[in-house]
């Protein structure tokens, strides 16, 4: 047990489980990983995990704020341990690979609204769509 992911737990009111660790690692291991391939990663850890628990987790990283769920129209859910940075992310349309985008200019929320609509906006999320490199040279 990571002594750090353990605290990182507890201080997000979490309880510390094994399932709890080992799906974190695999998100963190595994940046922008659906369901299956974190079910996938952590069953080859450690061995036997129910498809709800996953979930469950997942659900309580998230809720937590330690773990980012991003998903694109059309795609399915994602999961990423990057969190806090208001990064975005791009999408290949031909292959569905997913990669983080840096904040393009300014301070967090990294665009100005046009108009706010009495909101006070915290967050921007921006999602770019395009062909990857791989796909394009496939084409």
């Amino acid at each position: 047990m990571s002594a750090t992911r353990a605290d990182e737990l507890r201080s997000a009111g979490l309880r510390v489980t094994q399932q709890r660790l080992a799906v974190l690692d695999a998100v963190r291991r595994l940046p922008h990983a659906d369901t299956d391939a974190v079910i996938q990663a952590v069953r080859a850890d450690t061995g036997e995990i129910s498809h709800q628990a996953v979930y469950d987790v997942l659900k309580a990283l998230t809720d937590a704020g330690i773990v980012r769920k991003i998903q694109p129209l059309g795609h399915i859910a994602r999961y990423e341990g990057r969190v806090g940075d208001n990064h975005h992310h791009v999408v290949c349309r031909g292959c569905g690979a997913i990669a983080d985008v840096d904040c393009a200019v300014g301070e967090a929320p990294c665009l100005t609204a046009s108009q706010s609509n009495g909101f006070v906006i915290d967050e921007a999320e921006v999602i770019y769509w395009g062909t990857c490199a791989q796909c394009r040279t496939t084409d």
